[in-house]
């Protein structure tokens, strides 16, 4: 094994995806990601200070992609406008990793509770990350909180139709759709 062979974080996230597909997340050890990897137990414990820390590689990243997005939106952008921009960069970051994984990492999510309170926390922070963002560009609490989670849903939404699409296409679309499809459902509930 390489010591500083490059990849390693994505090699152990793509090798915990598969173990937990095939056997289960409680099933699934360290160690044995660590092998299927190709990495050492100190690799893994640099990158995640957990097995069940893998589900939300690179959550921070995505928090902030969607924070600077809302924030470097036009003055005079809607905030529903603004979460768009967010989307639309926070986008720019799902690569064909991401939706390799998709499919395997739901299942995974789906078998367990504990992946599942995980990926709640992910949510709620994602949330809260857009929220955030638009509290500091001066929009009202409750406006921004709930531009905020009509943007995470139109992720979610987004990022299920991406990884079960075309693999050539960006994400971007699949989130302008999904936020135009929400804001349109909003809309009629009044």
């Amino acid at each position: 094994m390489a010591r500083w062979e490059p990849g390693a974080r994505e090699r152990l996230v793509m090798a915990a995806v598969e173990l937990f597909t095939e056997q289960g997340y409680d099933a699934t050890t360290v160690a044995q990601i660590t092998e299927r990897a190709g990495v050492t137990k100190s690799t893994f414990f640099r990158h995640f200070p957990d097995k069940r820390e893998l589900l939300v590689a690179g959550q921070e990243t995505l928090s902030r992609l969607l924070a600077e997005g809302i924030a470097e939106a036009p003055a005079g952008a809607s905030p529903l406008d603004a979460v768009a921009a967010g989307l639309e960069r926070a986008s720019g970051a799902m690569g064909p990793m991401s939706r390799e994984i998709a499919p395997r990492m739901k299942a995974a999510v789906a078998a367990s509770a504990e992946l599942r309170e995980r990926d709640a926390l992910k949510s709620v922070s994602l949330a809260a990350a857009m929220t955030a963002a638009l509290v500091a560009r001066g929009v009202p609490d409750a406006t921004a909180a709930l531009a905020g989670e009509l943007g995470l849903l139109a992720f979610k939404r987004a990022y299920a139709a991406w990884s079960d699409g075309n693999p050539d296409d960006d994400m971007a679309p699949y989130a302008r759709a999904a936020l135009d499809e929400l804001r349109a459902a909003s809309a009629a509930l009044s």
